[in-house]
Order: structure tokens, then sequence, then C-alpha cells
């Protein structure tokens, strides 16, 4: 029989300790979000851990630091004009908080994508969006930089070249129709999903940016109201539905057309947005349907919460 060494026990457990810690693995998979009416619409994150929300109901974002459970306001509302906030997204690579500002009760400066120092949160650039009844929902960054933005009202993707100074479009289309959450795959291919129709699309990006193909994905099964995405690798997606699902998007089949979605999370109210950092998946609890459906307005959402879990293997 063999016998037990203290010492040995006590090594061991002190090393799976600074395992752990080394590779920083998380212990937190709730936050709640201060205040109230915050109506979160989109989440983003760094490599190091830190959590960005853009608030619709307030106007503005919160940063929670890495490890931490308390969302502290970043960027107030108004800083260099910005308006009710949907899409964030973060870009390291450029150093860049990208945000879209919406004017959605026609009060402030006009739907806009801006730009925000990562590090400090100020005011970079601002890049107004054409047409009437724009709307500014998402954001994804190419390889190169190019920042691709989606307007859900007018069925296009625009984008922003590095040292541009005006937004053109990439792709209109009747398929991009409630255009919502983007991703990309790898650098020439962008997915786009609609909130409105469920699709879930792959844009084929020429060399100059602006998309030469649309390929309308087969689903494995129907999405409801899809709406924030994030790649987790090449060809694949997080996704959240508003129906309060997280999905893992993996594509199979000839030419990668079929769409495998696996549910991780569930049993949510009204998720808008997914985000990644450190080998947890995350998830934000919007309660739009509070502000949008007429049955739920003047009730109280109550609290604002994020869930994570481990994200799955493949």
């Amino acid at each position: 029989m063999k016998r037990f060494n203290l010492f040995q026990y006590m090594r061991g457990a002190a090393l799976v300790a600074f395992a752990a810690a080394a590779w920083g693995a998380p212990s937190t998979t709730e936050i709640t979000l201060p205040g109230t009416l915050v109506y979160p619409e989109s989440i983003t994150s760094t490599s190091d851990g830190t959590l960005i929300v853009g608030s619709l109901g307030h106007g503005n974002v919160l940063r929670i630091a890495p490890g931490k459970t308390t969302a502290e306001e970043w960027i107030k509302p108004g800083t260099g004009g910005l308006n009710a906030v949907l899409g964030v997204y973060a870009e390291e690579k450029g150093k860049t908080l990208w945000v879209c500002s919406n004017n959605m009760d026609g009060k402030g400066e006009a739907t806009s994508v801006m730009s925000f120092d990562l590090e400090s949160g100020a005011p970079k650039g601002t890049y107004l969006l054409p047409g009437d009844m724009a709307l500014c929902n998402d954001i994804a960054v190419g390889a190169d930089g190019t920042a691709y933005i989606s307007d859900t009202r007018q069925a296009s993707i625009l984008m922003l070249k590095p040292g541009a100074k005006a937004l053109e479009v990439a792709a209109k289309d009747p398929l991009l129709a409630g255009a919502d959450g983007l991703a990309f795959g790898d650098k020439n291919v962008l997915y786009v999903n609609s909130v409105t129709t469920g699709k879930l699309l792959r844009l084929e990006l020429g060399s100059d940016g602006k998309s030469k193909m649309i390929v309308d994905l087969k689903l494995s099964r129907p999405l409801e109201r899809p709406d924030g995405m994030r790649a987790i690798g090449k060809e694949r997606l997080l996704l959240a539905e508003n129906s309060g699902k997280m999905d893992v998007v993996t594509f199979d089949g000839p030419e990668m057309q079929n769409a495998v979605i696996k549910t991780v999370k569930e049993g949510l109210e009204s998720t808008p947005a997914v985000t990644l950092t450190k080998g947890m998946a995350w998830i934000v609890e919007g309660k739009l349907n509070y502000r949008n459906d007429p049955n739920m307005k003047g009730k109280d959402p109550g609290m604002f919460k994020m869930y994570a879990v481990p994200l799955p293997k493949k």
C-alpha cells in the first residue's frame, strides 16, 4: 500500500493552483449591471478579460475590469456627440473601440459609427451613415483594418477603409433586409445575420473590400431573432438569439453552405449580444422587449445581467 506523503500532496496542489492562475482561469460567471433601464444592446471584450457594454437605455458605454464584477461608466452620454448606443466592437490591433450611435427619437446627433481610443475612451472620429432611415447596428473589422457596419433599416453593409473620411457601400441587397450581427470567417468572408428574417448569410469580399457574392446559408434549425455575433476561430461563430439562447455555429457540407447551430446556454430573457474572452463565452440580457413591445412598456424590467459559460470544444 502506497504511503500518503503530505509534502508531495501540498506541492501538487500548489502546482495546480499556479497553473490555473497562469492560465488566467476565470471564476466569475455572472455579472449584474448597475442602475435601472440600462437596456444593454451589445457587448465586446479584449484579450486581457476586459468586458465592454453598450447601453441603449443610458446612451453610454460601461467597462468591467478583468476578473471584476462591477461595471463602471467609461464613456459618458454625449461624449463626442454619442447618442443611443447599439453595437460596440473592440479592435485591439487598431487600439479602437467602434460604437454605433443612433438618433432614434429625433434628438441629438445624427446616426453614425464612432471611434474611441480603446485605452482612454477619448473620441477619435465620427462617420455619418447615409440616408434618412439609417440604423447603425453592429461592427466587425477585417484583417486590413477596414470596419464594416450593418445598416438594419436599409438592407446594406457599409465599410470604412483605414484613413477614409466617409463610409461607402460594401453590399446592398434584399437578402440583407434586417441586417444585424457581423463577424468575419476569414479575411475575405463576412457573416451577416438578419434579426427580422432569421437568415444567416455569407458575404464573399473582393479585393476592393466590397461583396462580390451573397450566400444564403442552410440552417440546421431555425434561428429566432438572431443578433450579435463574434468570431471564435476560423469559420466558427458565437451567436446570440433574442429568444434567450447563445449558440456556437460551425459550417459543413458542399462549399460550407450548411450552418450547424449548437445551443450552449438558454432560458434567458431577450439576449441581443455575445462576446468571448479568456475561454469564456458571455451573453447579456438586454430585455429590449420592455422597450419595443407595447404590452411591456412601462413595466419594470428589473436588473440586467451577463452570464458566461466555458467555450465548448469543437
